[in-house]
C-alpha cells in the first residue's frame, strides 16, 4: 500500500523549473507555483515571473519508495522534515492551485479609498508619501497627490503601498 502526500522539497537556488522538470519525468507530480510581479524600470513597466516560494518546490510521492530518488536529484538539497518528510496538507495545494492560472499566480493590486495614506514603492517618485484620490484609466493607472511636492501624480496601483 502506497501513501502519497505532498511534501516541500528546498532546493539549490534558481533550481525550481529544473528540479520541477526532472521529477516530472521521473513520475512524480510536482507543484511550482510562479508569481507575476510588476516593477518599473527607467519609463517602462516591466514583468516579472519568479517563484511563489523561491528555492522550494511541493511534490507527491510515497517516501518509502521515492525518497532516496528525490534527495539524489541534481538541484535538491533536502525534502523538509529530513529522513521523516513532514507532509503539506492537502488543504494548502488545493488553496494555492485555486489562486493559479496557466502555472502563475497573479496579486491583485491593493485596494484604496479615496484619502488613504500611500507610499510610493518604485519607480522616480519611489520614498515619496502621498494621499491616493482615485482610479484613471478603469483601474490601471491611479491619481495620487504627493505631500511634499503637493501635486498630483498619475501612477500605477501597483508602485503605490499603504503608508
Amino acid at each position: 500500500m502506497t501513501v502519497e502526500n505532498w511534501y516541500a522539497i528546498y532546493l539549490k537556488p534558481g533550481c525550481e523549473r529544473l528540479v520541477s522538470g526532472r521529477l516530472e519525468s521521473a513520475g512524480v507530480p510536482t507543484l511550482n507555483p510562479l508569481l507575476r510581479s510588476r516593477r518599473f524600470r527607467g519609463r517602462r513597466v516591466i514583468e516579472n515571473i519568479s517563484p511563489l516560494f523561491p528555492c522550494y518546490i511541493f511534490a507527491r510521492f510515497d517516501p518509502a519508495a521515492r525518497y532516496r530518488m528525490i534527495i539524489y536529484t541534481r538541484g535538491v538539497r533536502y525534502v523538509v522534515g529530513g529522513t521523516s518528510p513532514l507532509p503539506v496538507p492537502e488543504e494548502i495545494i488545493e488553496a494555492i492551485r485555486g489562486k493559479m492560472a496557466d502555472g502563475v499566480i497573479e496579486l491583485p493590486p491593493e485596494d484604496f479609498t479615496e484619502g488613504r495614506q500611500v507610499l510610493i514603492k518604485d519607480g522616480p517618485f519611489k520614498g515619496f508619501n502621498g494621499i491616493f484620490r482615485r482610479y484613471t484609466n478603469g483601474r490601471q493607472r491611479c491619481l495620487v497627490l504627493l505631500e511634499s511636492l503637493a501635486w498630483t501624480l498619475e501612477a500605477d496601483p501597483w508602485l503605490v503601498e499603504s503608508a
